[in-house]
């Protein structure tokens, strides 16, 4: 039985792995605007600003995660 010998970086299967949690946090935060809009629609607009703002500091996450998984 031959073992697989694992190629290409570490830091790359490193981030795939990270990036799980961003994945899962914008999920949360388009559902939370969605159900938050269907329960009340005049509060769609106010709802609208927080929901682009949760979403940048997920994706700013994101990115940072890819920097510092090929800066190291």
């Amino acid at each position: 039985m031959l073992l697989a010998e694992v190629t290409g970086s570490l830091n790359a299967i490193g981030y795939g792995i990270a990036a799980l949690g961003p994945g899962i946090g914008v999920g949360l935060v388009f559902a939370s605007y969605i159900q938050a809009t269907a329960r009340q629609p005049e509060s769609a607009g106010l709802t609208r600003v927080y929901m682009f703002m949760g979403f940048a500091v997920i994706e700013a996450l994101a990115l940072l995660g890819l920097v510092i998984a090929f800066a190291v």
